[in-house]
Protein backbone atom coordinates (compact mmCIF):
# COMPACT_ATOMS: atom_id res chain seq x y z
CA UNK A 1 0.00 0.00 0.00
CA UNK A 2 1.29 3.61 -0.12
CA UNK A 3 0.66 5.27 2.75
CA UNK A 4 0.38 9.07 3.65
CA UNK A 5 2.45 9.87 6.77
CA UNK A 6 1.22 13.14 8.54
CA UNK A 7 3.09 14.39 11.42
CA UNK A 8 2.89 17.09 13.74
CA UNK A 9 1.76 18.19 17.48
CA UNK A 10 -1.86 18.49 16.37
CA UNK A 11 -2.31 21.19 19.72
CA UNK A 12 -5.24 21.07 18.55
CA UNK A 13 -6.05 18.75 15.46
CA UNK A 14 -8.33 21.26 13.00
CA UNK A 15 -10.40 21.01 10.40
CA UNK A 16 -7.50 22.48 7.98
CA UNK A 17 -4.93 19.39 8.72
CA UNK A 18 -8.09 16.91 7.70
CA UNK A 19 -8.43 18.69 4.41
CA UNK A 20 -4.86 18.82 4.11
CA UNK A 21 -4.77 14.97 4.74
CA UNK A 22 -7.98 14.41 2.35
CA UNK A 23 -6.66 16.59 -0.41
CA UNK A 24 -3.22 14.51 0.03
CA UNK A 25 -4.94 11.33 -0.12
CA UNK A 26 -6.63 11.96 -3.25
CA UNK A 27 -4.37 14.26 -4.89
CA UNK A 28 -1.28 11.34 -4.60
CA UNK A 29 -3.43 8.74 -4.53
CA UNK A 30 -2.75 7.15 -1.32
CA UNK A 31 -4.61 4.09 0.31
CA UNK A 32 -4.87 5.51 4.32
CA UNK A 33 -3.15 8.64 5.58
CA UNK A 34 -1.36 7.88 9.26
CA UNK A 35 -1.48 10.82 11.73
CA UNK A 36 1.63 10.60 13.77
CA UNK A 37 1.18 12.86 16.89
CA UNK A 38 4.94 13.79 18.48
CA UNK A 39 5.67 14.71 21.96
CA UNK A 40 9.29 15.87 21.40
CA UNK A 41 9.21 19.13 19.77
CA UNK A 42 13.11 20.71 18.98
CA UNK A 43 11.59 23.53 17.35
CA UNK A 44 8.39 25.28 18.90
CA UNK A 45 7.30 25.56 22.21
CA UNK A 46 6.06 22.40 24.63
CA UNK A 47 2.57 21.36 23.64
CA UNK A 48 0.18 22.77 25.77
CA UNK A 49 -2.01 19.74 25.78
CA UNK A 50 -0.94 16.70 26.91
CA UNK A 51 -0.11 13.99 24.82
CA UNK A 52 -2.94 11.84 25.85
CA UNK A 53 -5.25 14.89 25.07
CA UNK A 54 -3.68 15.06 21.63
CA UNK A 55 -4.00 11.36 20.95
CA UNK A 56 -7.64 11.71 22.19
CA UNK A 57 -8.25 14.35 20.33
CA UNK A 58 -7.25 12.57 16.97
CA UNK A 59 -8.91 9.83 17.63
CA UNK A 60 -12.05 11.74 17.87
CA UNK A 61 -11.20 13.29 15.13
CA UNK A 62 -10.79 11.09 12.57
CA UNK A 63 -13.26 8.74 13.52
CA UNK A 64 -15.67 9.02 10.71
CA UNK A 65 -12.80 8.03 8.27
CA UNK A 66 -11.50 4.82 7.47
CA UNK A 67 -9.36 6.10 4.91
CA UNK A 68 -7.59 7.45 8.32
CA UNK A 69 -5.97 6.36 11.00
CA UNK A 70 -3.47 6.96 14.06
CA UNK A 71 -0.37 5.38 14.93
CA UNK A 72 1.31 6.48 18.54
CA UNK A 73 4.87 5.87 17.51
CA UNK A 74 6.48 8.87 18.03
CA UNK A 75 4.77 9.43 21.84
CA UNK A 76 6.29 5.95 22.77
CA UNK A 77 9.50 6.16 25.66
CA UNK A 78 12.42 6.79 23.33
CA UNK A 79 11.18 8.73 20.30
CA UNK A 80 13.21 11.52 19.77
CA UNK A 81 11.03 13.35 17.20
CA UNK A 82 12.86 13.86 14.72
CA UNK A 83 11.38 12.12 11.45
CA UNK A 84 14.69 10.87 10.37
CA UNK A 85 14.73 8.69 13.32
CA UNK A 86 10.53 7.82 13.25
CA UNK A 87 10.13 6.62 9.75
CA UNK A 88 13.00 3.94 10.26
CA UNK A 89 10.30 2.79 13.24
CA UNK A 90 7.30 2.83 10.45
CA UNK A 91 9.06 1.21 7.75
CA UNK A 92 9.38 -2.00 10.46
CA UNK A 93 5.68 -2.07 10.88
CA UNK A 94 4.45 -1.64 7.43
CA UNK A 95 7.72 -3.35 5.75
CA UNK A 96 5.61 -3.66 2.63
CA UNK A 97 4.31 -0.10 2.04
CA UNK A 98 5.49 2.90 0.57
CA UNK A 99 5.50 6.43 2.18
CA UNK A 100 4.81 9.83 1.46
CA UNK A 101 5.15 12.28 4.38
CA UNK A 102 2.60 14.88 4.47
CA UNK A 103 3.22 18.34 5.98
CA UNK A 104 2.74 22.22 5.78
CA UNK A 105 4.81 25.12 4.38
CA UNK A 106 5.45 26.34 7.79
CA UNK A 107 7.30 23.76 9.36
CA UNK A 108 8.83 22.90 6.32
CA UNK A 109 10.46 27.05 5.94
CA UNK A 110 10.99 27.65 10.05
CA UNK A 111 12.30 24.76 11.12
CA UNK A 112 15.54 23.11 10.33
CA UNK A 113 15.27 19.69 9.29
CA UNK A 114 17.68 17.27 10.90
CA UNK A 115 18.98 14.78 8.57
CA UNK A 116 16.49 15.66 5.95
CA UNK A 117 18.31 13.89 2.87
CA UNK A 118 17.87 10.60 5.03
CA UNK A 119 14.30 11.52 5.38
CA UNK A 120 13.80 12.10 1.71
CA UNK A 121 15.74 9.02 0.52
CA UNK A 122 13.47 6.72 2.82
CA UNK A 123 10.29 8.32 0.76
CA UNK A 124 8.22 8.15 -2.63
CA UNK A 125 7.58 11.45 -2.14
CA UNK A 126 7.32 14.62 0.40
CA UNK A 127 4.70 16.86 -0.21
CA UNK A 128 3.82 20.53 1.01
CA UNK A 129 0.67 21.53 1.84
CA UNK A 130 0.87 25.59 1.23
CA UNK A 131 0.01 27.66 4.18
CA UNK A 132 -0.73 31.83 3.93
CA UNK A 133 2.53 34.07 5.09
CA UNK A 134 4.70 31.63 3.44
CA UNK A 135 6.68 33.15 0.63
CA UNK A 136 7.59 30.86 -2.01
CA UNK A 137 10.84 32.00 -2.42
CA UNK A 138 11.66 30.79 1.31
CA UNK A 139 10.65 27.35 0.45
CA UNK A 140 12.65 27.57 -3.48
CA UNK A 141 15.71 27.98 -0.77
CA UNK A 142 15.22 25.21 1.29
CA UNK A 143 14.96 23.04 -1.61
CA UNK A 144 17.55 24.19 -3.73
CA UNK A 145 19.37 23.10 -0.92
CA UNK A 146 18.46 19.28 -1.34
CA UNK A 147 20.92 17.32 -3.82
CA UNK A 148 19.71 17.24 -7.10
CA UNK A 149 18.53 13.55 -7.18
CA UNK A 150 16.33 13.92 -4.18
CA UNK A 151 14.61 16.87 -4.89
CA UNK A 152 12.27 15.56 -7.95
CA UNK A 153 10.75 13.53 -4.29
CA UNK A 154 9.68 17.45 -3.22
CA UNK A 155 5.94 18.57 -4.25
CA UNK A 156 3.68 20.93 -3.71
CA UNK A 157 0.15 19.70 -3.22
CA UNK A 158 -2.39 21.98 -5.43
CA UNK A 159 -4.03 23.43 -2.86
CA UNK A 160 -5.07 27.51 -1.58
CA UNK A 161 -3.15 28.67 1.00
CA UNK A 162 -5.08 28.84 4.24
CA UNK A 163 -4.12 30.47 7.07
CA UNK A 164 -6.03 28.34 10.11
CA UNK A 165 -3.37 27.27 12.98
CA UNK A 166 -3.58 25.26 15.93
CA UNK A 167 -1.49 28.68 17.53
CA UNK A 168 -4.17 30.89 16.67
CA UNK A 169 -7.21 28.12 18.03
CA UNK A 170 -5.19 28.30 21.22
CA UNK A 171 -5.01 32.13 21.32
CA UNK A 172 -8.88 32.26 20.80
CA UNK A 173 -9.11 29.89 23.63
CA UNK A 174 -6.90 31.44 25.96
CA UNK A 175 -9.20 34.69 25.54
CA UNK A 176 -12.27 33.03 26.58
CA UNK A 177 -13.50 33.07 22.58
CA UNK A 178 -15.43 30.42 20.73
CA UNK A 179 -12.88 28.18 18.30
CA UNK A 180 -16.04 26.12 17.42
CA UNK A 181 -15.98 25.08 13.49
CA UNK A 182 -12.09 26.02 13.47
CA UNK A 183 -12.22 22.47 14.92
CA UNK A 184 -14.07 19.16 14.28
CA UNK A 185 -17.63 19.09 16.74
CA UNK A 186 -16.17 16.00 18.75
CA UNK A 187 -12.87 17.60 19.13
CA UNK A 188 -14.82 20.79 19.95
CA UNK A 189 -16.91 19.36 22.61
CA UNK A 190 -13.54 16.98 24.32
CA UNK A 191 -11.81 20.81 24.67
CA UNK A 192 -14.71 22.40 26.22
CA UNK A 193 -15.39 19.49 28.29
CA UNK A 194 -11.78 19.13 29.58
CA UNK A 195 -11.61 23.06 29.31
CA UNK A 196 -7.94 21.73 27.52
CA UNK A 197 -6.58 25.41 26.38
CA UNK A 198 -8.26 27.73 28.50
CA UNK A 199 -11.55 29.10 30.06
CA UNK A 200 -15.04 27.29 28.68
CA UNK A 201 -16.73 29.02 26.66
CA UNK A 202 -20.25 28.37 27.19
CA UNK A 203 -21.79 29.75 23.96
Amino acid sequence: MKLGIFGGTFDPVHNLHLFIAESARRLEDLDRVIFVPTNNVHYREKPAASAEQRYDMLKLAIATNDRFALDRSDLEPGATGYTADLLPRLHAQYPSDSFVFVTGADSLAESSWVRFEEVLESLEAFVIAPRAGIAADTLSRVVSAVPAALRSRIKTLNLPEMPESSTLIRAMLAQGRSARYLVPEPVWEYITVNNVYGPRDEA
